[in-house]
């Protein structure tokens, strides 16, 4: 993600479970102009960019980056590593 483009907060706040989240809007220029991320306290985060890409940590060391295009890429989670399907979201 570009660390240049313009966008505004829509919203942010922390739940009573003390987990964040953030949406942001970038325009009609991005392929996904309604962008958020969320940040838990089990230390798992999650972003859906303005790129249409995604990417999900567990916090405990596995993450599944989804670029815009629906390729999904897999990484720490055991015999489970590589490209195809794994990793849970929240």
């Amino acid at each position: 993600m570009p660390s240049n483009q313009d966008y505004s907060y829509k919203s942010s706040g922390t739940n009573n479970d003390g987990n964040h989240y953030c949406a942001r809007d970038y325009g009609s220029s991005a392929s996904n102009q309604n962008s958020y991320h969320y940040s838990n306290q089990d230390g798992s985060y999650y972003y859906s960019n303005p790129n249409g890409s995604t990417y999900y940590n567990n916090g405990q060391g596995g993450s599944t980056y989804t670029s815009s295009s629906g390729s999904r890429s897999n990484s720490g989670y055991g015999g489970n590593s590589g490209s195809g399907n794994g990793g849970n979201r929240k």
